[in-house]
Parts: structure tokens; sequence; C-alpha cells
């Protein structure tokens, strides 16, 4: 039995996983954990019959008559031996100061906790409720109410004296209360009622809708989730009511409030007990089953469900079923639910055990997405509330994101997010490279290395080229250029002497990068090209303003590389010596006309005639090719008489229409340019017929005085060219005896035209 009870101390969570829910994606509203320490050493020996909760602390009553005050933790305060038997139901008032208890033997106690005032009374009945007055503290609300048979209400009076008086009898037991502001609301066997304590009226009858349950054995759950609002729990129906003031209009003899239903709807299970959560329902069912094997109803475990009400239906938000022990043997009757309205917590008590379930904090948030393996989720959630959080830590929760992407073989991701989550700790760095070079993943996280703060090792980093060096130059390479400052180029091309494959690659790489870097090796380089990298050597020539042609003209001829030596050839001015080598080696009458072309040189397409007047192939792809460049004719007289020409009247066509081409293209630039200088001539005459201002700020040109005389009246000559420059007459030399027209003195000195100055006033 012993070891039983040990295993069920395991994790709640666990057992409740175990339902049809267990492979959902759903998040949990609640978590779960059961009341321990002193509480376990209770109901060891006893069994819990009823609970009430505080703020600050506990009231756990039991079958044996025991009363005990607990802390949050279960740990057992104090103790108060009430009655041999079962204790019905206890009350606190909202101060945690005064204490109701009533038991199954029909005693009454009502005492302070901390005072010495007292109310203790047997009845001749089993009183089953008891509620003090939520403001009992005071001395004007030294009320309570208990129910059995009948419900009475207790007040004290001035002379320190109890008197009771009958609210309600007949309808059976009185098997539930709940006391709130000045509303009492309790339930019988018929349904449930409200009393105005102020009005001394009761304002509703609410009845039960199942009357075929035993009311014993299902008893009615009541709670107020505030000073006006009831909830009715009862077999398998829930009500919502709200507790209204009533128009004066409509008062005549009715009381002064009225109840009206806003949400009325029915669960799957039998209601044991219920909670306000904000605007949801926390609902503790009761469940039966069928058994699939032997087709016999039974216990199954109870459900604490999370509901949205709506007018006519609810809306369900979450559901657990919770493993309590000796649940298989518990009864509708046997469950109560109690919460605490500061903390949001919520007690499920049976007779064997209590459970408390709390909101998930951000904290038990992160930890769902870290079970369902969501990392980037909880990283996410672990940043936005990283103040909140106290059992987490942001790195610790990158480290496990790093680690799970390892594991699943996202190597480069997981890199990336090194350079995130590590960020400057620089231990960690070194830690995940050694990580990642156990499973052969350098590569991945070396493009993330920090390079500058922090600097990590030397052997890191050296550890990081020998691995590119051994698989991947493209990248080694980019890391000795990126680090250029940290190895200098002498220094890794000194290094790499016995590499030479290795060292054409570092400095074909430099080169790409900058023409200039690495100039003092441009000749090594030409070697290293002809050897390793043909296809890159004639760029490299065309790009390097610091290599040795005479020494690159050497190497290209030792290997026979016609094209890199008619390249260094013409570059080095022997063109006719590199079109020879591209008619005798390479035999290619279009890159011989090409060469000619880009040579533009009148004896080079005179030596390529002379070589291709006995080879008709180079003939029909010289008639071709030479119309633009060379008369045709030069080529066609040359020809031997009877040589047989391939193409050759296609060839002669062509020459043709080239030259009709041409004969178009110059008629039409010879009408845009008459057109043009038509243009420009009447814009010129316009320009020219156009009136001068002449004005006090005109200056002669020559003596640079005023153009204009003092004296008006006086008369004077002025000289005004098309130029806009401006003469006295009499400053003006005398025009010569060859020419009567004169001409601006200062136009003509700059060999400029009329008109010119305007010009240059515009720019």
């Amino acid at each position: 039995m012993a070891e039983a009870e040990e295993q069920e101390t395991g994790s709640l969570e666990e057992s409740t996983d175990e339902s049809e829910e267990e492979e959902s994606e759903e998040e949990p509203k609640l978590k779960y954990e059961r009341l321990s320490n002193g509480v376990t050493e209770i109901l060891q020996k006893d069994a819990a019959s009823c609970m009430t909760v505080h703020d600050k602390f506990l009231a756990l009553g039991t079958h044996y008559g025991k009363v005990y005050l607990l802390d949050v933790q279960g740990n057992i305060t104090q103790k108060f031996d009430v009655s041999p038997v079962k204790i019905n139901q206890i009350s606190l008032d909202e101060s945690g100061e005064h204490m109701g208890v009533c038991s199954e033997d029909g005693k009454v106690q009502v005492f302070g906790l901390y005072s010495g005032e007292e109310f203790h009374e047997t009845f001749d009945c089993p009183i089953k409720i008891i509620a003090v007055h939520p403001h009992f503290v005071r001395s004007s609300c030294k009320q309570f109410v208990t129910g059995g048979k009948k419900l009475l209400l207790f007040e004290r009076s001035w002379m320190n004296r109890w008197k009771s008086a009958v609210l309600h009898e007949g309808e059976g037991n009185i098997r539930s209360v709940k006391w709130r502001g000045h509303l009492i609301a309790w339930a019988n066997n018929m349904g449930v009622k409200i009393f105005d304590i102020i009005s001394k009226q009761r304002i509703t009858n609410v009845p039960r809708d199942d009357i075929s349950l035993r009311p014993d054995m299902y008893p009615c759950s009541l709670c107020w989730k505030d000073n006006v609002t009831l909830i009715i729990g009862w077999g398998t129906s829930v009500k919502v009511c709200s507790v209204k003031e009533r128009h004066a209009s409509e008062m005549r003899d009715l009381p002064s409030r009225y109840v009206e239903i806003v949400s009325q709807f029915e669960t799957e299970f039998y209601i044991s007990g219920l909670a306000p959560l904000c605007d949801q329902l926390v609902v503790l069912s009761y469940v039966k089953e069928i058994s699939e094997k032997t087709e016999r109803e039974y216990c199954a475990r109870p459900r604490l469900d999370i509901i949205q009400p709506l007018s006519e239906t609810c809306e369900e938000i979450s559901s657990d079923a919770l493993t309590v022990r000796g649940f298989q043997e518990n009864e509708c009757r046997d469950y109560h639910l109690e919460y605490s309205e500061g903390e949001s917590l919520f007690y499920i008590v049976s007779p064997r055990d209590v459970v408390v379930a709390k909101e998930r904090d951000q904290d038990d948030h992160i930890d769902w997405l870290l079970e369902k393996k969501k990392y980037e989720e909880a990283l996410m959630a672990a940043e936005i509330s990283q103040k909140n959080i106290k059992r987490h830590k942001i790195l610790d929760i990158g480290l496990a994101y790093i680690n799970h992407l390892v594991e699943r073989g996202d190597y480069d991701i997981a890199a990336r997010k090194c350079q995130k989550i590590l960020g400057k700790n620089a231990a960690l760095w070194e830690y995940e490279v050694y990580k990642f070079k156990e499973i052969g993943q350098l590569k991945a996280i070396s493009p993330y290395l920090p390079r500058g703060d922090p600097v990590l090792k030397p052997l890191i980093y050296e550890m990081i080229l020998h691995e590119f060096l051994e698989s991947d130059y493209e990248k080694a390479v980019d890391m000795l250029l990126d680090n250029e400052d940290k190895i200098s180029i002498k220094k890794v091309v000194e290094e790499l002497e016995d590499r030479p494959e290795l060292q054409h690659v570092y400095l074909h790489k430099l080169f790409k990068r900058d023409h200039h870097k690495g100039q003092r090796y441009h000749e090594k380089q030409i070697s290293l090209y002809a050897e390793y990298d043909r296809p890159n050597l004639l760029p490299f020539l065309r790009d390097s303003t610091h290599c040795p042609l005479e020494k690159a003209l050497e190497i290209c001829q030792q290997r026979n590389f016609v094209e890199e030596t008619v390249y260094l050839l013409s570059r080095m001015g022997n063109s006719r010596s590199a079109l020879k080598m591209i008619m005798e080696e390479l035999h290619d009458v279009d890159k011989a006309i090409e060469f000619a072309k880009e040579q533009d040189d009148g004896e080079l397409w005179e030596d390529l005639i002379l070589y291709s007047i006995d080879k008709p192939p180079f003939i029909t792809g010289l008639l071709n090719n030479i119309g633009t460049h060379v008369d045709p004719i030069l080529l066609i007289h040359r020809i031997k008489e009877g040589m047989e020409i391939p193409n050759l009247r296609d060839s002669l066509v062509k020459i043709l229409q080239d030259y009709n081409l041409q004969i178009l293209l110059r008629e039409g630039c010879k009408k845009i340019l008459v057109a043009d200088s038509l243009s420009l001539l009447k814009k010129m005459h316009r320009t020219q017929m156009k009136g001068v201002l002449v004005d006090e700020e005109n200056i002669c040109e020559s003596c640079l005085s005023p153009i204009l005389p003092s004296d008006a009246a006086k008369p004077f000559s002025v000289v005004v060219f098309h130029c806009r420059h401006m003469f006295h007459k009499e400053c003006l030399p005398m025009p010569s005896m060859n020419s009567a027209a004169q001409f601006c003195n200062i136009c003509s000195a700059k060999n400029r035209g009329p008109g010119s100055a305007i010009l240059e006033m515009k720019k």
C-alpha cells in the first residue's frame, strides 16, 4: 500500500498526460501539483471532507472531526479537535480572522482565530452548511447562517447575545450555501434561493432541472463571480444568474431586486465544483464511463475543464483528466473545488488527495515549448519576457536549440544561430567550434566565427584554415584574404611555396579582388596560370598592367599557347607576326579577319589577302567580311582565273548588298546634314536679325567707358556687332583697303564667329 502511494506521489502532470489528448499539440492552460507536506500525513490516517481557502492560509476538515490550518505549501500551522465525526463545512470571513465550522453530529462553532469571541452550540440534527458574514470582523456584521433541515440566520445583539431567525424551511435539507456582500445563496432539494440580508427579502427561486438525481449524491455547486453574479452547477446543468435592481415603477409588492439567467447550458459530465476565471469558468466534473471489456459503468478520473459560457451553450477551452488518489472509489459528492481569487489558484479536494491547479506562467509556457521541441518559439518567448521568467535563461534555451539543430543534422542553421545566441562569449564560441569539429562540420560554423569582438584563440582560426586547406581551397583563400591585416600576402605566399597549386589559387583570388595588390607576384603568376589554370591565363594577361610581356611571351611560346602568344605579339606591336600565327597555326580565317578589324591596319589587310589568295576557303571568308574595311576590288583582281571558290555567288551578292547599304547610309547622312545645316542657318539669321538693347550699363569694349554719352542731346555713333560686343565708332580701327567690312576686334583675336558671345553668356 505504501509503495503504491509512493508511486502516486510522482508528477501529477505526467498522469494527466495519459489521457487521449496525450499527443495533442494544444498547450494546456493550467498546471497541477499535489498539496503535500502536512496534507500527506493527514490523509494517510484520515480523509478530507471539506476545505476552504483564504489568500493567507487553508482550512481543511476531515471525516474524523479535525480542522487543520495549513500554509499554501500544505504545512500544518494549527489543529482543532471539533468533533468525533465528519466536518461538513468550514467558513472564513474575508479578513481570515474568524472561522465557522459545522459537523455531522450537529455541532456549530464560530470563533476568532486571534480573539476570544466564540459561538458554540449543538443541534439535534446534522448541520450540513455554515457561512459567516464576509465582514464578520466588523461589530455591525456579526452574522452567520447554518443549514440542516432549515436555514437559520444568527445575529449577535447589543447585549452580546446571539439570536436566530429561520430564513427558509420545508424543502428538504440545506446542502450548499455561499455568502457574498449582502446576498446569501443556498440550495435545497427543490432549487436555489437568494436572500437579501439588507431588505430581509428572498429575491428569487431557481428550480433544479434534473429532479431524478439524488441531491445528497449529486449536490448543487454554487459560486459568486462578483457581488451580483451567481453561478449554479447542478447535475449536468450550468446557469449564470445576474442579480439586477428592479425599476421603481415595477416595485409594487415585489422585492427591490430580481434575477436574470444570462447563460444556461449543459455539460457532458456531472458537476462537482465551479470557480470563475476572468470571463471563463473552471468546472470540476465527476466522470463515469462504460468498460469495453465488462460493459459495466465505472468511476473514471475527474476532469477539470475551462469553458467559455455563451448564451445557450459553451465553448471548451481546455480539458484535463486528473489522477487523484482513490478516484476509482469516489462519488460526485466526494469532490470539491475551492479557489483563491487573488492568485487564480484552484484546489481539487477529494477524500485522499488535494491537488492544486494554477494558471501557467511564462516559464511554464517555455517548458511546454521545449518539451515539444519548439526551440525557436521558446527562445523568442524568453526574449520577449526576460524580465518575468524566473526558471529559464535565454542562453540555456539558445544552447539547447543549437544542440537540437545539430542532433537533427541542420548544421548550417545551427551555425547561423550561434552568432545570435553566443554573442561575444569567447569561451562558448570555442566550445561550440570544438563540438562542430567532432562531428566534422567546421565548414558550417566558419562563416559565422567572430573576427573582431571577441577574438578567439589563434588555434581556433588555424584549425578552421587547416580544414579548408584540406578540403576547400575557393573558402580557405577567402579567409586568408579577409584577414589580410593579420596574415600578410608575403607571409602566405612564402608559406605556400611548397604547394604551388594552392599558391596559384591564393594569388588568383587576390588578383580578382585587386589587380594591383599582388603586382610583385604577377611574373610568378604567369607560370602558375600556365601550369594550373590556362583558361584564366589570357584574361590575366589582358587585365594585368604589371606583367612583363617578354617573360610571358617566352613562356607561352615554350608551351605553344597560340592564342596567348597572338595576344602578346599584338600588344607588343608585332601585329604582322601575330596575324601570321593566326593564319598558320590556327588556320582560322574568321579570327584573322577579326584581328585585322581590331588593329585597323592597311598593311595587315594586305598580308591577309596575300596569305589567303591561294586558299579558296580563306577567300570566301574575306569576301564575306572585307567589304566594309577594304575595297573588295583589290581582292577580286588578285584571284587567279579558273580558281574554284566556295559560295562565290553568295559572297559577291553580299558585297553588292553591303555596297548598296553604304550608298544608302551616305545618302541618308547627306540628307540629315543638309537639313541640319539649313535649320542652323535659319536660326543664325533669326538671331542676327534681333535687336540689341543698348543702355547706360553697357561699356565700350575698347576704351571701357560707358557706351552712351552722359548728354544724350549731343550726337554720337556706336557700332554693335552680332556677337553683342559694342564700341564707340571712333574707338574702332579703320577697315583695311582689301575689305570694307568691319569685324569685332575681340572675336577676331579669339578666332570666334559672330554670335559666340551669346553662347558664352548662356554658358
